[in-house]
């Protein structure tokens, strides 16, 4: 009895601590890990089968870890989840590469150009631009850039950017809910259930898609008359920064635009290629050092191993609580208060995820949830496990979106905004935001319904 209460225990205090953010993350997670593992698996338990099955270690020296991706869920289903590590880390090392030849820049001014600087096609392009890119690219580095110039494009065009980053931030939430690599929510479900590029496109991607329509009209409906920019004569147009002059490096450039291709081509087939996403990130994590040369360094030295680390303690303390039993109960408990009910279990599922995503990190608590999930799918005719699945997608991906610490991707936008002088605080942000965020969690609602029952 004493490993369960010392499990949940470490838990709760990991939480905790990381809603508190006196302490980084990585820090938090890594110790509380390492507390799992000594007491609860050593001294309550004193149990070595399961500190190996937690380490998981022995999962990467398999050919199915490699090469058959339905597998993946049979390896990595307790523990550390190092197919999603090891992908997460080599699209950090690509985005990188990408950043340092100024792709990212160049993209946002060559759109600015395209609609002719004017204020409102900037403001609907860039909105779709941060879903389409967030479907592949993590979101804290697509709204990093899109701030970014999109203050620097305000400063030009005398607009106020505030509506704009904002909404860039709510439609990279949503973008990232579309695709299994879009989100880190989305990869630990994808990887621990094996579900593929395709399968999270054909179900949470037709929800976003549809969301997306929802949310720029919303948008435009509630900030048109704040985006009433400057009209820009000719004569401005032609002063404006050329798009090309955002490449630093035009051969690198080349390059990490063929290895981003590559990466989106993968990505599509693995499920038909058998390639699973372990094998693809290291696959365009070397391709990319090769094209950097020189810049090896520098691209490494940017990539954000904090986040890596946070995830290795976070899938250790999750697996404490698998292992002795916790999981399960909570599982049982939301399958006695649903009544067995699939719709009530999928509504609870999305609303409880998102209330839970808007004021905690939604990582770790998609990690938790993910064998929760599995378990109420096991023990509920009638129910679908990857139902359950695209329910737990949407709800922490979206749910992040309705306050300014949901998710990273709000952290960065608001911290750009207020480092070049536009402060974003929690009453303008909510404002917008959380009725945003209820309106498309009422959209996917009862899409999932009308679709699966």
């Amino acid at each position: 009895m004493a490993a369960p209460i010392l499990a949940v225990v470490i838990f709760v205090a990991m939480f905790l601590l990381i809603v508190m953010d006196k302490i980084e993350r990585h820090y938090i997670t890594l110790g509380c890990g390492l507390l799992t593992l000594i007491f609860v698996f050593g001294v309550c338990m004193r149990d070595m089968h399961a500190i190996i099955e937690t380490l998981n270690i022995h999962s990467m020296f398999t050919l199915e870890f490699w090469g058959l991706a339905k597998d993946v869920a049979e390896e990595s289903t307790s523990g550390i989840n190092w197919a999603t590590i090891i992908f997460i880390a080599g699209m950090m090392i690509m985005v990188e590469g990408m950043a340092r030849v100024g792709f990212f820049r160049w993209l946002c001014m060559l759109i600015a150009k395209i609609v002719r600087y004017k204020t409102i096609p900037i403001f609907i392009t860039f909105m779709i631009m941060s879903f389409v890119l967030a479907m592949f690219i993590d979101s804290i580095t697509v709204i990093l850039f899109l701030a970014a110039v999109t203050v620097e494009l305000a400063q030009l065009l005398k607009f106020n950017p505030i509506p704009m980053i904002l909404s860039e931030v709510f439609c990279a939430n949503l973008g990232g809910s579309a695709t299994v690599c879009g989100d880190p929510p989305n990869i630990i479900i994808g990887t621990s259930l094996g579900l593929s590029f395709f399968d999270f496109l054909q179900n949470t991607g037709v929800i976003a898609v549809l969301c997306l329509v929802v949310t720029v009209v919303y948008f435009w409906i509630v900030y048109r008359k704040e985006l009433q920019g400057e009209a820009v004569s000719e004569a401005r147009m032609k002063s404006m920064p050329e798009p090309k002059s955002a490449i630093v490096d035009k051969k690198g450039f080349i390059f990490s635009s063929i290895i981003f291709a590559c990466a989106v081509i993968l990505l599509v087939t693995h499920a038909q290629t058998g390639l699973t996403v372990a094998f693809i990130g290291v696959l365009i994590s070397i391709l990319t050092l090769i094209a950097a040369g020189k810049y090896i360094l520098e691209v490494l030295k940017k990539v954000d191993y904090k986040t890596l680390l946070f995830f290795i303690g976070l899938f250790v303390v999750v697996g404490g609580l698998e292992q002795t039993g916790i999981l399960k109960v909570v599982a049982d408990f939301i399958g006695k208060i649903s009544g067995g009910n699939g719709m009530i279990m999928v509504a609870i599922i999305i609303w409880g995820s998102a209330i839970a995503s808007a004021f905690v990190d939604n990582i770790p608590f998609a990690a938790t949830m993910v064998p929760i999930i599995r378990d109420l799918a096991a023990g509920t005719v009638g129910i679908d496990l990857q139902t359950l699945a695209w329910s737990l997608s949407m709800g922490t991906d979206i749910g992040g979106s309705a306050t300014p610490i949901g998710a990273s991707a709000n952290v960065v936008g608001t911290s750009v905004a207020a480092k070049e002088g536009y402060p974003i605080g929690w009453g303008t942000y909510c404002k917008r935001l959380a009725p945003a965020t209820i309106l498309v969690l009422l959209v996917s609602t009862v899409f999932i319904f009308m679709r699966y029952f």
